[in-house]
């Protein structure tokens, strides 16, 4: 792991082990009172605290109202505590608590970013546009990438908040990995419109933008809790492809509906179901992507941890296997070399 930002940063996450007694600066989210089995006993204060390296629950028994009335979601802390180890799983034990001030602390040390690229990865869109033979896409595209603010937003952004490319820069890495994986699709279907293809993978999630905030950490926006980011990516393009001279009205809709499926499904968030060729393909390659990632994420904090197996996962209804003993060794010791 590279040197912190901050000098007083503190241990990092992934660091810490049972029996540590550390003072550190981390993000403190999911902030809340939960009580105590003996009701008479009142409240504990429960909060997961956060680096680029990870997360890890921790807990304040004591003045837990009291610090639950100051400590806001989603701040930057300063920490004292000790770590236990409770039903197989490490947990830290909150001892003082207080919200970080002035510049003690840098925000580049509380959120994980890609670890691509990043101009590599911009370069690889923007020769992707350049090769765009059709050229109302190629207008489009570049009204949109072409655009300094949007282009800085799109290289930052989130993909999600907590589920595949859960980072900064996420956004642009799905992108990018669904634009490498569209290749091989490519040359085995050549009936798929590439231009068109590759219009959708650039733009189906542009609405992240504005359903997401990432200045503290990554949370919704009020349109984003209300709307998410489909309806609006569609818009947006839709809107964009307005101010083309002779933009034709039928690529539109399709690039629209591709955007408007490529969930997939409608308990999947998708207002329609994929019902071009590009749109399924578009749906497929974008799901594969955000669920090698998601598993991928997963196996890597199980064996960050010396876990061979991942905890359980709710929304995918398992855990997963993240590699045996044997496995885990080398890993540990290619880290320690």
């Amino acid at each position: 792991m590279s040197d912190p930002a901050h000098p007083k940063k503190g241990p990092w996450v992934i660091d810490l082990k049972a029996d540590d007694h550390f003072t550190g600066f981390y993000l403190a989210r999911d902030v809340g009172l939960r009580s105590f089995r003996d009701p008479s006993r009142g409240h504990y204060l429960r909060m997961n605290i956060v680096d680029r390296t990870g997360s890890i629950e921790a807990r304040a028994w004591e003045d837990a109202e009291m610090i639950e009335a100051w400590l806001q979601d989603a701040a930057v802390v300063k920490l004292e505590g000790e770590v236990e180890k409770y039903q197989d799983h490490l947990q830290v034990r909150v001892l003082q608590v207080r919200l970080a001030e002035g510049d003690e602390s840098d925000h580049a040390d509380m959120l994980a970013s890609t670890q691509r690229d990043v101009e590599a990865m911009l370069q690889e869109i923007d020769e992707c546009i350049e090769a765009t033979e059709d050229k109302n896409l190629k207008l489009l595209l570049h009204h949109f990438f072409g655009e300094a603010s949007f282009r800085q937003a799109f290289a930052s952004a989130p993909a999600a908040r907590r589920i595949h490319h859960a980072y900064l820069g996420g956004l642009l890495e799905h992108t990018y990995e669904i634009l490498q994986l569209s290749r091989p699709l490519l040359e085995l279907y050549p009936d798929i419109e590439r231009d068109l293809l590759v219009a959708g993978i650039l733009l189906h999630d542009v609405g992240k933008l504005r359903e997401f905030q990432w200045e503290m950490d990554i949370e919704y926006s009020d349109e984003g809790r209300l709307l998410g980011h489909v309806v609006p990516g569609a818009e947006m393009v839709a809107t964009a492809a307005r101010t083309i001279e002779e933009f034709p009205e039928e690529l539109s809709i399709r690039l629209q509906h591709m955007i408007l499926s490529h969930h997939g499904r409608y308990e999947w968030g998708s207002p329609r179901r994929p019902k071009t060729l590009e749109a399924v393909a578009l749906h497929h390659l974008e799901n594969l992507d955000g669920q090698v990632n998601r598993f991928h994420l997963l196996m890597v904090a199980a064996r960050q941890h010396g876990r061979s197996w991942t905890r359980y996962d709710h929304m995918l209804g398992r855990s997963l296997y993240a590699g045996s003993d044997d496995d885990l060794a080398i890993e540990e010791r290619g880290m320690a070399e």
